[in-house]
């Protein structure tokens, strides 16, 4: 039996990850902060329903020593480094954290791989957000980064970390350069679920407004677990590389937003204000990405459309407050 070691796992990748790797037969072990195991009902929300099933170590991202203990008890087949600080907007708030979080953590477990796992397989989750403002559209694996954030900034630097430690000593280590997915499992600080869940909110009679940023910034959306099966798809294949993995349709924050509303039969203009304060320093105004490639080497494509996911995040969060 396969042994995986996911971080970030109780994030929403994570915990799809984790439930894609059970159904595939896996022994799953996360690493998760010593205050998620202090409170797990909160902290470890998303992975309630499969906790008898996986192993969770407490250990420090930022430590060197935690993450050597952790690979060495584990000694994983495959791991999967989803953590970080992925907020972008947090980033320009705390450029230093963000920083020292996600460069050095992936530092860290790759050296922990290389000295006692060297086998294993290592996904690094890199980003979009790498391009920041490209100079090519679409992006694909050769387009130039060019970040437009600390957190962009963090995630280009462990993608070459990542291309290093492959050629440098040969591990069988991958990036995946993701757009952005989303799901009901999305956080509540990230605009798509923000907009789901006001919409639910203001059609329950909770609230009524919804206060956005730019409404003009577009994105390459798609739906979370479907981009976990590419993650796991990337460490089955032969040799190890990097893939961009995403639907290859660019949508404004404004269209999601009318999409959102649609579902529940409201008319958006009623209840979204525009607040400058949510608007970044600097924006990338058009993210999309072309999967050419992992079409072509992992037989991988999305599946879910842009107004199934977003009437899919509206009735969760409905239900959610409804229920």
């Amino acid at each position: 039996m396969p042994k995986a070691l996911i971080t970030g796992i109780t994030g929403q990748d994570g915990s799809f990850l984790a439930d894609l790797l059970l159904e595939k037969g896996y022994e799953v072990y996360g690493i998760v902060r010593h205050v998620a195991q202090e409170d797990p009902e909160r902290r470890v929300e998303r992975l309630r329903h499969i906790i008898n099933r996986i192993k969770l170590y407490s250990g420090s991202l930022e430590s060197y020593a935690s993450i050597f203990s952790i690979v060495e008890k584990v000694k994983p087949d495959e791991c999967y480094h989803l953590a970080a600080q992925s907020f972008v907007s947090i980033s320009f708030e705390d450029a230093f954290s963000t920083m020292n979080t996600n460069i050095n953590s992936t530092l860290y477990i790759l050296g922990a791989l290389k000295e006692k796992a060297p086998e294993c397989k290592f996904y690094f989750a890199g980003s979009s957000e790498m391009f920041g403002k490209a100079r090519e559209t679409p992006q694909n694996e050769m387009t130039p980064f060019h970040p437009s954030s600390p957190y962009g900034i963090s995630k280009a630097t462990g993608f070459e970390i990542t291309r290093n430690y492959r050629e440098a000593y040969g591990m069988f280590a991958c990036n995946g350069i993701l757009f952005n997915h989303e799901s009901e499992r999305r956080g509540m600080e990230f605009v798509t679920r923000k907009i789901t869940s006001g919409v639910a909110g203001i059609k329950a009679g909770k609230q009524n407004k919804l206060s956005l940023g730019n409404l003009d910034a577009r994105r390459d959306w798609g739906y979370a677990p479907e981009y976990v099966e590419a993650m796991w798809l990337m460490l089955q294949q032969k040799e190890p590389d990097d893939y961009v993995i995403a639907t290859g349709e660019a949508h404004s924050v404004q269209e999601f937003v009318e999409a959102a509303f649609a579902t529940v039969d409201l008319d958006w203009r009623q209840y979204v204000v525009i607040d400058e304060r949510l608007k970044r320093p600097t924006e990338v105004d058009l993210l999309v990405g072309d999967t050419t490639k992992a079409k072509k080497i992992l037989g991988w494509q999305p599946r879910i459309s842009f107004l199934e996911l977003a009437k899919i995040m509206v009735a969760h969060d409905l239900k959610r407050l409804t229920s």
